[in-house]
């Protein structure tokens, strides 16, 4: 059975890094986008790790230019937006595609995993899946589903 483990991604640093990393953890997914409506979200997102962190949760940020151009940055940028304007302290990854042919292959699998209204296709900025200890989906959660609004459903993962 395929898993969050058998995933890397590089961290806005460039480095490689195995998800395998974040094995026995609750793992929330998000593509994010700097210059997007819903970018409030972060504070949202940064909170719900504060709450859940220590109980063993992560949560997982993909930069994505796919909607509107609404992540133009380099990896710099991105991590200094997101620290400086939503003190984002969980991991963030470099900017990938979530759909299409370029797709990075952990988005591949999660598409596949839990469709959405569109089928498969991420239908825009802040589409979360929460992921059990295990590594498998459990959730998929639209772009306007606020993070606090999921919590109960973190809880429950922990």
């Amino acid at each position: 059975m395929t898993s969050l483990s058998d995933f890397s991604a590089n961290t806005l640093a460039g480095q490689e890094l195995p998800l395998s990393t974040y094995d026995g953890k609750v793992v929330l997914v998000v593509n994010t986008a700097s210059k997007c409506g819903l970018t409030p979200q972060f504070e949202g997102l940064e909170a719900l790790y504060k709450e859940f962190s220590d109980e063993g949760l992560v949560i997982l940020g993909f930069p994505c230019n796919q909607f509107a151009g609404q992540e133009p940055g380099d990896s710099e940028q991105i991590g200094d937006f997101c620290t400086r304007n939503y003190g984002v302290s969980f991991p963030m990854f470099e900017k990938i595609d979530v759909n299409g042919k370029d797709a990075h292959p952990l988005y591949k699998w999660l598409r596949k995993e839990k469709t959405g209204l569109l089928g498969g296709a991420i239908k825009w900025n802040f589409t979360k899946f929460l992921l059990a200890r295990d590594g498998s989906v459990i959730e998929r959660f639209a772009p306007t589903v606020e993070p606090a609004d999921i919590a109960a459903k973190v809880k429950a993962a922990l």
